[in-house]
């Protein structure tokens, strides 16, 4: 291979790294990338980017490897240039990943939103977070849910979760539940597909985001990016919506690209503020004031309610809360710790005496996860895991905090209770408010109006 090509190495995690080299390395004659590494998600290094997806440049496919074979490859494989390219990662991890790749000897950098944001003929209403676990799916429902009662017809479109088959991960569409068992989703995607499918709604994810904003622009008056992470958005948004947490207050200012998707709000959402400090509340208004001074602010609570308290009050508990949240989020408690502690759970059972399999190895890698249950399911084995702990653990009801009900996909031969919940806007500026602004900036004229405004 010529040097005349700069070598690459794109660093990832199975979503952005491959929305980089689409829309950025794919055609592109002046580099060669030569790999991807991976982190965060377990079983995708081992793999490749297929040859059907790679163009003609890469007929034979891209490897992808261990992220911690990172300084052995960029000296095997004579790599110029490392790409970082995932998200959710503290400054300190960044900086100190951009460290190892220079001391080996390449360039590290990171790809910005001119090179891969998508353009769509249709408007775009973006949702993002400056964390996992701010809130931002349930956002991302009360936006679609606001724009349908104002008559338009709205397509979401999530950021990617592809661990699977790739090729056939090129464009998925989602309008019924059995379409979740035909591409074979993991626990995370059908935690976010799902509540969407099931109001109604139909969302895509996939590989190719050139392909699937091409499909999801057919039927849609309105496309709602609904991303993942704290990543900022695949498509160029008309009007972008950030969610922050007080319950982490400072992070905002702390994480790639967190921070980057903060500074470029048209609305920024402080939720959780029926649950915070007033401390944490004023630390974060004052950071919004700082990086995105024009921004809206709506002020929102996440109510939580439960289908059976009864079997929480002076039980022995098993709190299952979301996966990436308790993970890569860093979140110490998720709402079934705040539903449990709520209707007066009498003890809460530390579930690491009974972990098996995979779900060992997650709380290895994640030691600060504490007494809590992460949803982890991403391939059979993790599920089966998942599965066997829950029903190992000792206790008299098991606390699902999950998006979906997991009972749905896992076999738990103990009492259930379920925790939901939903975005709740306080006082004004609302979603509603600002969606119809933004609806009247397009000279979108439908019904625009909403029950709740």
């Amino acid at each position: 291979m010529s040097k005349n090509k700069k070598n690459v190495i794109i660093i990832g995690a199975a979503g952005r790294d491959f929305h980089n080299f689409n829309t950025y390395y794919r055609k592109n004659d002046n580099y060669n990338v030569v790999a991807f590494t991976a982190a965060q998600i377990p079983d995708i290094d081992g793999r490749k980017y297929p040859a059907e997806l790679d163009g003609e440049l890469y007929p034979d496919g891209i490897p992808i490897y261990s992220q911690d074979e990172l300084p052995k490859l960029i000296k095997e494989l004579d790599v110029d240039v490392c790409a970082f390219s995932y998200s959710d990662v503290s400054y300190q991890e960044v900086m100190a990943i951009g460290s190892i790749v220079n001391a080996a000897g390449a360039d590290f950098i990171l790809i910005g939103p001119k090179e891969t944001m998508l353009k769509s003929t249709k408007p775009v209403i973006a949702v993002g977070a400056v964390r996992t676990g701010c809130g931002k799916s349930q956002t991302s429902r009360r936006v679609i849910e606001v724009l349908m009662e104002m008559g338009l017809k709205v397509v979401a479109v999530r950021h990617p979760m592809p661990y699977g088959d790739l090729v056939a991960q090129k464009v998925q569409r989602f309008a019924e539940l059995d379409d979740l068992k035909k591409h074979k989703c993991t626990i995370e995607e059908m935690e976010e597909y799902e509540p969407h499918v099931i109001r109604g709604n139909v969302i895509y994810s996939g590989v190719d985001y050139e392909a699937i904003l091409r499909e999801a622009e057919k039927e849609a008056d309105i496309i709602l990016w609904d991303g993942g992470n704290n990543d900022f958005p695949f498509f160029k948004p008309d009007l972008m919506i950030t969610v922050v947490d007080p319950h982490r207050p400072g992070h905002e200012l702390n994480y790639y690209p967190g921070e980057t998707t903060l500074r470029i709000a048209d609305v920024v959402v402080i939720n959780k503020i029926d649950s915070a400090s007033p401390e944490g509340i004023q630390e974060l208004r004052e950071n919004i004031a700082k990086v995105a001074p024009d921004a809206r602010v709506v002020d929102a609570a996440s109510p939580l309610t439960v289908d059976k308290p009864e079997l929480i009050k002076g039980k022995k508990v098993l709190v299952v809360e979301d996966g990436p949240t308790l993970t890569h989020g860093h979140m110490k408690i998720g709402a079934g710790t705040v539903a449990a502690q709520k209707y007066g759970a009498g003890e809460f059972v530390d579930p690491r005496p009974y972990v098996v399999g995979k779900l060992a190895d997650t709380f290895k890698t994640y030691p600060e996860i504490g007494t809590l249950l992460p949803a982890m399911g991403y391939g059979d084995q993790q599920i089966a895991d998942l599965e066997a702990t829950i029903n190992k653990v000792e206790c008299d009801t098991v606390v699902i905090a999950t998006p979906i009900d997991l009972s749905r996909i896992v076999k738990i031969q103990k009492p259930t209770a379920k925790v939901d919940y939903e975005l709740q806007e306080i006082g004004s500026p609302n979603l509603c408010e600002l969606v119809r602004d933004f609806l009247e900036s397009q000279n979108i004229s439908k019904n625009n109006k909403c029950s709740c405004c």
